[in-house]
Order: structure tokens, then sequence, then C-alpha cells
């Protein structure tokens, strides 16, 4: 029987399987995303975008890969050496991830990490997991936690998305909506469908270079580089580092 809860790793493991892994993401305003498949969170090296392929140039020693899904950057790290722990809120993605070979895969929420998981020098968040923060007071009181479980010289991967940067009418006008309510632009609330069922509703953070900045003062870390195929892309991939290293 399947996890409501969980659906997000019942997708990934209906598709480790082999078997229909098609899923909707709707979010609050009645909008969907409708995705054929979860190939995506399987993908190799050789497939990921260039601007993924790109950010692993910042990735090191000891690493933390929150939101690991599937394992698909955990695996490829570990491939190359690098020590990684792998950690998910989905029990059913731990399982896959341990299927497929993750040596260091553990069950554990982005909202439950404490200073004494460990001492890392990267941690990345593949995959807009940003936006797992949900809203900009986790985000900062996260991201206070996560330098004291870093090295000086540490790095955060973190892709995001600048959704000001549309002409789709249907999220210019979330936009605007979540603006009225006093929230972030890109604070959307969406939940998934998969077959029959249909999970809770959850917050997801896309936040624009100056809005990830704004949320990055008194934490300790500081925006770095930008990563962008090409200038003005709303999707990024932000680099960052500690205040005084």
């Amino acid at each position: 029987m399947m996890d409501e809860e969980d659906l997000f790793g019942e997708i990934l493991y209906a598709h480790y399987k082999g078997e229909d892994s098609a899923h909707v993401i709707e979010r609050d305003d009645g909008y969907l995303s409708i995705y054929e498949s979860a190939s995506f969170y399987f993908r190799e090296f050789k497939d990921w975008s260039d601007l993924e392929k790109e950010a692993m140039y910042y990735v090191g020693g000891k690493i933390l890969d929150v939101g690991c899904g599937a394992g698909r950057h955990s695996l490829y790290l570990q491939k190359n050496k690098f020590n990684v722990l792998s950690i998910d809120n989905s029990p059913e993605a731990i399982k896959v991830c341990k299927l497929r070979g993750t040596k260091n895969a553990k069950l554990l929420s982005l909202n439950d990490i404490q200073p004494n998981l460990g001492m890392f020098d990267t941690i990345i968040m593949m995959g807009n997991n940003f936006g797992l923060f949900g809203n900009p007071t986790n985000a900062k009181r996260l991201l206070k936690i996560f330098y004291k479980i870093t090295s000086d010289e540490a790095a955060i991967v973190a892709p995001s998305v600048n959704t000001y940067n549309t002409k789709n009418k249907d999220h210019l006008d979330y936009i605007e909506s979540n603006i009225s309510r006093g929230r972030i632009g890109g604070q959307v609330i969406i939940r998934t469908r998969f077959r029959k069922l249909i999970s809770s509703w959850m917050d997801l953070l896309l936040v624009s270079q100056e809005e990830m900045e704004e949320i990055l003062k008194g934490t300790g870390w500081k925006l770095k580089h930008i990563l962008q195929e090409q200038e003005g892309s709303a999707s990024y991939i932000a680099i960052l580092g500690k205040v005084n290293s």
C-alpha cells in the first residue's frame, strides 16, 4: 500500500521498479505541471545540464547532499571518491538510494538537522532544494546551523529560480497574489498527485538573486558566484561561501 505522505518517494520507487511514474505538481492556484515520468531524478552525469556539471567544480571534501532524492548527485560524487552523507525526509527515496548503491543514506528532514550531524566541506541542495527551506525565516535559521556544521572554507551549492523572469500570465498573477499577501513572489505552495493519491500541501521557496542575498544577511554566508546558462536566465545555481572566508 502506497504512503500518501511519502508520495515523492513512491514515485521514485515506482520508476526504479520500471513502473509508470507519471505525476502532476499542482500549485495552490490550480496551475498544473505534468511530468510523464520521474526519469529526471535518475539521470546519469552525461545527461545532466551543463549548469549542473559546472556546479560540481565547486564541490569538494566531505559533502552533505540535502534532499538527495534518488541519489543521482550522491552516486556521481561517490564514484569520484568523495565522502557523501545523503539525507532526505522520504523513506522510499532513501530506500531507492540504497538500492542504487548509495553508501551513506540517512532518513532525515532538512528541518531536523542539528549541529551534531557532523562537519562538512560542501553542502549541495541540487534540484532547487534551496526551496525546501520553505520561507525566509526558516532559511535563516537553517543557514545558521549550516554555518556550524561546515569548515571555514565551506561552500553551499544551491540552485533556485528567479520566478519574476517570466512572461507567463498565470505565473505573473501568482507572483502578484503572493506579494499582496506579504510573501516572496516565488514562495509557492504545491502538492503532488500520483495515480489516485494526493500529497499534503508544502511551501517551496524560489528566490531571485537579490532575495537570496537578503536572506543570507546575518547567517554567516555570502553569495560568491552565480552560474547561469546565459545572463538573465530564470534558473541559476548559487555558490555560497562563508563571510569570513
